[in-house]
């Protein structure tokens, strides 16, 4: 991996989780702690980052959980086009889980604005528990877990233990990067067990991701397409793209 690509990849985990240790990165990454301590040097010289003893954290991250708000807000028209569509999808009486994400915001939003009564939604999203959590006609179910600032989650090994013995009808999940050769992707490796967990507990998921992320890849691996049963995106995916869903057997829906 060349020293961009790694340093892309450090903040894409930084814009994940918050904050991360010298150490650990140099494990991740499988390159000294000096190799490291460059890159967030470089990373805190273009005002992205704020190194600290033994690690770094994301710029502004505090102002950000205060308000409220999530660090991802690219392509926001793609994705509550997607938002949209899933509602199509979500009728009352239905228990669905919601994952982490800004898509998944944007369909918690439309949800609210729906007047979807006997609803129950659980989710490792602070966010969206709240955003929900007070209408009448919804029930809302919190994970518990490792707090991650930045998307305003829970995560780790305890908000994956949330969801044994558990089965729901529907899943919504997010997802940071699509590809053929590496299945779904995440720039955390401590969200790994959590989705794999959720998969585990639905009888159907549904994958919502914007056109942008078809093609790419994050740091680490969930598993290969076949895990989901739907993927809901835009009217930007490429041709090329929609055949590789073709081939895995994948129902395409595409909002517009």
């Amino acid at each position: 991996m060349l020293p961009n690509q790694r340093r892309d990849r450090i903040l894409e985990l930084l814009k994940e989780d918050g904050s991360a240790k010298v150490a650990d990165l140099a494990k991740l990454f499988k390159v000294t702690e000096v190799t490291i301590r460059q890159d967030l040097e470089k990373l805190e010289s273009e005002d992205l980052i704020v190194k600290e003893h033994g690690g770094a954290y994301l710029k502004n991250v505090e102002d950000q959980v205060k308000s409220f708000s999530l660090v991802h807000q690219e392509n926001m028209d793609k994705k509550e086009v997607i938002a949209q569509k899933c509602l199509e999808f979500i009728h009352p009486g239905d228990v669905i889980i919601l994952d982490s994400g800004s898509t998944t915001t944007e369909i918690a939003k439309k949800i609210k604005s729906s007047g979807i009564k006997n609803l129950t939604v659980i989710t490792n999203a602070l966010n969206i528990a709240v955003m929900l959590g007070a209408g009448l006609d919804i029930e809302v179910i919190l994970t518990g877990g490792e707090f991650k600032p930045p998307t305003l989650s829970l995560t780790g090994q305890k908000a994956a233990d949330f969801f044994k013995g558990l089965n729901v009808q529907k899943l919504f999940l997010a997802t940071s990067g699509i590809s053929l050769k590496s299945g779904l992707t995440y720039p955390s490796i401590s969200d790994l067990v959590v989705k794999k967990a959720m998969i585990d507990s639905a009888d159907i998921t549904y994958l919502v991701a914007d056109s942008t992320k078809i093609g790419k890849s994050a740091l680490a691996s969930l598993g290969a397409l076949s895990l989901i049963d739907y993927i809901i995106t835009d009217s930007g995916i490429e041709k090329k793209h929609k055949q590789v869903f073709k081939d895995n057997e994948i129902e395409l829906i595409i909002a517009s």
